[in-house]
């Protein structure tokens, strides 16, 4: 268990000098964001050295549903609190009220953006106006193209031409 831990602790540090080096500096179109919740986590105990088993699947090596379900919360929550305030455990309670829920003001905290990324980059008015031009562009082409289909049919038919007709 100890080995274990060691590697953990390891790896935890890699991935903190990876994020935290130059190679993800200055893209505007790319961000790491640590998700820390899981740094100090601990397997959770029942007794004197005991380990919580439903917290594992029968294997005793992949997690269980239970513990699925803990660390989607915690990740879940961990994306919504700030850099720098992220919580770095996870208290495995099997407490569904300790989901957070997005607000404004969490918003407004785990961003440095000044604009609301969901705000429009245009008035609303606009893909209104292109989407009717582009229906009523649309609706004159095929008229067109029918009327012109429909036209030639009719010369065919009428002149007498069997070629035209297939006959």
């Amino acid at each position: 268990m100890e080995e274990m831990k060691q590697i953990n602790l390891e790896y935890q540090a890699e991935i903190h000098h990876l994020i935290s080096g130059s190679r993800y500096d200055g893209k505007e179109d790319f961000a790491v964001v640590l998700q820390p919740f899981l740094h100090n986590s601990f397997i959770p105990y029942i007794g004197v050295r005991e380990a919580d088993t439903t917290f594992f699947s029968v294997d005793c090596f992949h997690i269980s549903e239970r513990a699925h379900a803990e660390m989607a919360i915690a990740l879940w929550n961990n994306m919504l609190e700030p850099v720098g305030r992220k919580q770095a455990y996870n208290n495995f309670t099997y407490d569904r009220s300790k989901i957070q829920c997005p607000t404004e003001v969490r918003y407004e905290s785990t961003t440095n953006a000044s604009a609301h990324p969901c705000a429009p980059s245009q008035p609303l008015w606009v893909p209104l106006v292109v989407g009717v031009v582009s229906l009523l562009v649309g609706i004159a082409t095929a008229w067109f193209v029918c009327s012109f289909v429909l036209q030639k049919r009719s010369k065919g038919e009428f002149s007498g031409d069997t070629k035209a007709t297939g006959l």
